[in-house]
This record gives structure tokens, C-alpha cells and sequence, in this order.
């Protein structure tokens, strides 16, 4: 079982979930910007931030075995403080950057009009740089936040099947399939989606445009989901090639629009490293 992650924070995860995914059969990833835990005071650290996406975690992720790509944005939590709002003005340095594969993530929190702005603004960057767009849906009132979401991507002009609407569950995923746009589903040890019920969306709406992701980040969250959620499949009477529909020629195919995806060597042996700590980057 090959296996994309196409939405996990690994800035939030050890050396050894990496070992075990690659382990799990997930080869590539993307990571998507996304908030910190705690208010940033300054666009300096989003600086910072937005060049260990690009920098550092691609070279960890390389040592063991996993293709890595990222996402950036300003945040939709981070779009309501107006110390992150000249974040917009260093975005477009980064999304010119060769592992940058989308605008993300992008969208509401808790649907303010600074949100409004935001998105609004980020989804003409998408355009204006010809990048595919992440949507995070909110976790409060989610069906009228997937709906404003869909507003909003239409009045941009973008072309739907360049954005995917992400975080959905049983009650939002068929407006987004009706819109054109594509669907992500997180699956959740405890919240958002379980294996069971995507395999069930699976049974009823097909793998067609169908993201699944784990989005595993600093909470209790497993980034082992994904392929929990193939032997799922395969067990409900799946074949193998759903699961590779699914689980990796979707995430393929959304974020190749960017023309920036990069699936080379994949099997090519990475680098190793003695004892156990990660090989530092320039030594």
C-alpha cells in the first residue's frame, strides 16, 4: 500500500512517527501552514516558520524516507490578530518557492470579517501564482462555514477543482461535491472523521475527488490513520486499486496542478546517519 498524506503537520511531529510511517507505506506528504498553539507576535516568526517548511522538515523527512511538501498562508485563526496581517505581504516570496504546492491553510475559524478578508485575499494569491488552494472548514458551525467557504471560492474566480475543502464529514461533503471542488477528510482518533464512517462516504459517493488525510498535528491525533483507513477499505470489500485511488493517485493528482510536485526516486535509499540523533542539516 502506497500512501500520500495530503494535509499532516509534521513541524509537530517526533523523528519517530516519520520511521513509522514510512514504515506504514506513506512516502509523501504535504504540510500545510497552519497555527502554532499560541498567538505569534510578529511576522518575524511566521519567517521563520514559512523557511523550515521549505528547509529543514523536506531534509528530515528525506532522511527517512518521505517526500515532503508544503502549504503556506496566513492562518484563518492568526487572520483576527492585526500583527499577522503583514503576513500577507511576505507570501508571495514563498509561494514562488519549488516545494510550495498550494495556498493553505486558508478559510475561517470563526467566520469574522477579518476571515472574510483574509480568505478573500489569499484566494487571489492562488490565481495570481496558478497554485491549486487548502480550505479549512471551521469546527464551530461547520455546515455554514463549508457554505460561506464555497461563497467565497466562487466570487474568487478560482477554478474549483484547484481547491479542496477540507475537515468535512457526513453533512457537509455533498455541497462540496456538488460545487466541483475537491473533498478532504482528517480522520480522527476521537473527533472529525473514523475510518468506518469514510469507508461508508466511500461506499456512497465513490474515490472520485475523495482527499483523505490524517492532519495529525500537536493534539492527540495519529498520523497512522491513513492507512488504518485503507485496511478499512479493503476489508468493507475495496480493492487495491480504490485504495491507491484514494489514498495516493488523488493526492497526485490535486496538488500536481500545481506543476510543482516532485515524486522522483522515490525509492531511491536516503541518506543515513550514525547513532541516534537526526543528521544536522549542513554539517
Amino acid at each position: 500500500m502506497r500512501i500520500f498524506d495530503p494535509h499532516i503537520h509534521m513541524t509537530s511531529r517526533t523523528t519517530d512517527d516519520y520511521e513509522r510511517m514510512a514504515a506504514a507505506g506513506v512516502r509523501a506528504v504535504v504540510e500545510p501552514a497552519f497555527w502554532l498553539g499560541q498567538p505569534r507576535t510578529n511576522p518575524g516568526s511566521f519567517t521563520d516558520y514559512f523557511d523550515s517548511l521549505v528547509g529543514w522538515e523536506p531534509f528530515r523527512a528525506g532522511q527517512f524516507g518521505v517526500r515532503h511538501h508544503a502549504t503556506v498562508a496566513l492562518n484563518p485563526k492568526e487572520a483576527n490578530d492585526p500583527r499577522c496581517r503583514p503576513v500577507l505581504d511576505l507570501l508571495p516570496r514563498y509561494l514562488e518557492k519549488d516545494g510550495v504546492v498550494a495556498v493553505g491553510e486558508i478559510g475561517y475559524d470563526s467566520m469574522t470579517p477579518e476571515e472574510d478578508e483574509v480568505f478573500a485575499a489569499q484566494l487571489a494569491l492562488a490565481v495570481a501564482h496558478d497554485l491549486p488552494a487548502l480550505v479549512h472548514t471551521p469546527h464551530r458551525d461547520k455546515a455554514r462555514g463549508t457554505e460561506r467557504s464555497l461563497a467565497v471560492v466562487a466570487e474568487s474566480g478560482i477554478d474549483p477543482g484547484r481547491v479542496v475543502i477540507d475537515h468535512l464529514n457526513e453533512v457537509t461533503v455533498q455541497v462540496v461535491r456538488e460545487s466541483g471542488c475537491w473533498a478532504g477528510f482528517s480522520i480522527y482518533p476521537d473527533t472529525k472523521m473514523s475510518p468506518p464512517r469514510m469507508v461508508e462516504l466511500l461506499r456512497h459517493y465513490g474515490p472520485e475527488r475523495m482527499l483523505v488525510n490524517s492532519a495529525a498535528d500537536w493534539g492527540r491525533s495519529d498520523p497512522l490513520l491513513t492507512r488504518v483507513t485503507g485496511e478499512a477499505m479493503l476489508a468493507a470489500g475495496f480493492s487495491d486499486d480504490d485504495v491507491d485511488w484514494v489514498l495516493w493517485r488523488n493526492p497526485v493528482e490535486f496538488y500536481g496542478q500545481s506543476g510543482r510536485l516532485d515524486l522522483t526516486d522515490l525509492d531511491a535509499p536516503g541518506p543515513t546517519f550514525a547513532g541516534n540523533s537526526i543528521l544536522r542539516g549542513g554539517s
